[in-house]
């Protein structure tokens, strides 16, 4: 039977999920296996397991952390939002259905049973659980038949860390306010808190952790720097999506749409020297950069109306004819199309089905000879290929290696074989594409294409000679290397700032930990 620990927060981005793969890394260079597990998860970054289901992304960025193979019983339930008031539920790892957030509350606490079946599932395998909590547990309009933070900790009778993030300001009041608004048998069960993100001289600080300490009556056990480590974020919270990220030889610019997905394909293109990659909501923030990305998007079809109506289309489009090259990676590569077909509502709230507001039919930017319709079943599989014989812009991708996965909705067929049109066959026979390359135009369905040391050393090859730069100034990095690194960084610098002892008391005597301390009386080390 594994032991259990849990990590909540005072309100998202508190920084539950790197605090979780802190200690997972941490608990693997002890010598222990250990897993993470989120019971619901609410992202548009997702992946797909080797057994083709689909889960958080986090949760499997912290598997990798852990040194384990992702699966889905790390994250039962996933919410994909499609728009502000309604998600595309998953759950243990196939779509159930859309459902408004109204509909989702009244039926969670059914999903009760898978939860706890993907956690025995994983209490079987491993030595050490590291459940992770989702948004703030005192969020009292939503308590009821809560499955993800005190009432999950309830189930599993899991001693909680909890953790508030000091960078956005009133520290103390998260954390104070958030254990004053919990029931007394949840108060009993927080066995210790983090002040994370810290900058500046922790002994300013310390008068303030005394008196929290004393308010209530609970030790904080670390006081966590603002970290310099590079690791996935969650999805809208992140740092990445914000403005440029430092101009060099090659300019790299990423379409943010309102509803953009699985952005982290592009987290290894920012780690390629010479290399910035930007984020760009507006036409006049496009410049004149060497590639032009497309990302994924969780609403495909208003995606592009929004990129259309805004003027980024038009501006991409001037840009192509100017030579820069574009690349689509999934929902981006679907917009390259002639057209883009949404019959049966895939992309649809409930509410816009009935009301006949949903948008069933959008002309594509009609930059590849591909046509999408989709359908109401996702195709969810892993990807290991090569790139074809290419020619022109993207030559140098020629038979470079790419490994990743599709997670979509709609599926495209080539409408016509032109000389120029090179396509990447996923089934040749049935006429099912991984992706299509015309001139220096190109998208595909598989995320994480980018991945491979020598494929995105060849793309950055073919940018450097089409921008007249001299490739030798450039240079890439193997980047499973560096995530592994980075994973170790974070490890380290946890064990410096958190009380480890006290972690795995915790683990050893769960519930009986006694957390609390006496009024006056600091608990600090």
């Amino acid at each position: 039977m594994a032991r259990v620990i849990m990590i909540q927060g005072t309100m998202s981005g508190a920084g539950k999920s790197l605090l979780t793969a802190g200690l997972l890394r941490i608990f693997r260079e002890d010598g222990y296996r250990a897993a993470p597990f989120k019971s619901q998860n609410m992202a548009l970054n997702s992946y797909v397991t080797s057994d083709g289901l689909e889960m958080g992304r986090a949760q499997a960025v912290q598997a990798e952390a852990a040194g384990i193979e992702p699966s889905v019983y790390m994250n039962p339930i996933l919410l994909k939002p499609t728009n502000d008031v309604g998600s595309q539920v998953i759950v243990n790892g196939e779509v159930i259905g859309n459902m408004k957030a109204r509909d989702y509350f009244a039926y969670k606490k059914e999903l009760i049973p898978e939860v706890l079946r993907a956690f025995e599932m994983l209490d079987k395998m491993y030595d050490i659980i590291v459940v992770e909590g989702a948004g703030s547990p005192a969020e009292i309009n939503l308590k009821e038949n809560d499955i993800v933070n005190m009432g999950l900790a309830k189930l599993l009778h899991a001693p909680v860390i909890l953790a508030g993030d000091i960078d956005r300001g009133g520290v103390f009041a998260q954390l104070y306010g958030t254990v004053e608004l919990l029931e007394e048998e949840e108060r009993q069960l927080i066995k210790g808190l983090i002040i994370n993100k810290f900058r500046g001289d922790k002994s300013i600080l310390d008068p303030g952790i005394e008196m929290l300490e004393e308010k209530t009556h609970k030790r904080v056990i670390g006081t966590i720097p603002y970290m310099d480590v590079d690791i996935e974020e969650e999805d809208s919270l992140s740092e990445r999506l914000e403005g440029q990220r430092g101009a060099k030889e090659i300019d790299i610019a990423v379409v943010r749409f309102p509803r953009i997905s699985n952005y982290t394909d592009l987290a290894p293109l920012e780690h390629l020297n010479g290399v910035s990659v930007r984020y760009i909501g507006r036409a006049e923030e496009l410049g004149n950069p060497a590639l032009i990305i497309l990302p994924g998007s969780k609403n495909t079809i208003r995606d592009l109306k929004w990129m259309r109506e805004s003027g980024i289309e038009t501006a991409v489009k001037k840009a192509v004819s100017r030579g820069t090259f574009l690349f689509g990676i999934c929902g981006g590569f679907q917009m390259l199309g002639m057209e883009i077909t949404d019959e049966i509502g895939c992309e649809s709230a409930e509410h816009e089905q009935e009301e006949e507001t949903a948008l069933k039919t959008m002309r594509g930017m009609e930059l590849l000879p591909i046509s999408t319709a989709f359908s109401a079943e996702k195709s969810r599989t892993r990807v290991l290929d090569c790139f074809p014989k290419l020619f022109g812009p993207y030559e140098g991708l020629s038979g470079k290696p790419f490994e990743g996965y599709e997670i979509h909705m709609g599926q495209s067929v080539l409408l016509e074989d032109e000389e120029e049109v090179v396509s990447m066959w996923k089934n040749r026979e049935t006429g099912t594409l991984l992706g299509v390359c015309k001139e220096q135009i190109m998208g595909t369905y598989v995320h994480g294409v980018f991945d491979r040391e020598e494929t995105a050393g060849a793309l950055l090859g073919e940018l450097a000679r089409a921008r007249g730069i001299a490739v030798e100034t450039l240079g890439v990095q193997d980047f499973k290397k560096y995530k592994e690194e980075q994973y170790t960084k974070l490890a380290a610098q946890m064990r410096r700032h958190l009380d480890m002892k006290a972690i795995y008391e915790m683990l050893e005597q769960g519930e009986a930990y006694e957390g609390t301390i006496g009024a006056g009386t600091s608990g600090r080390n």
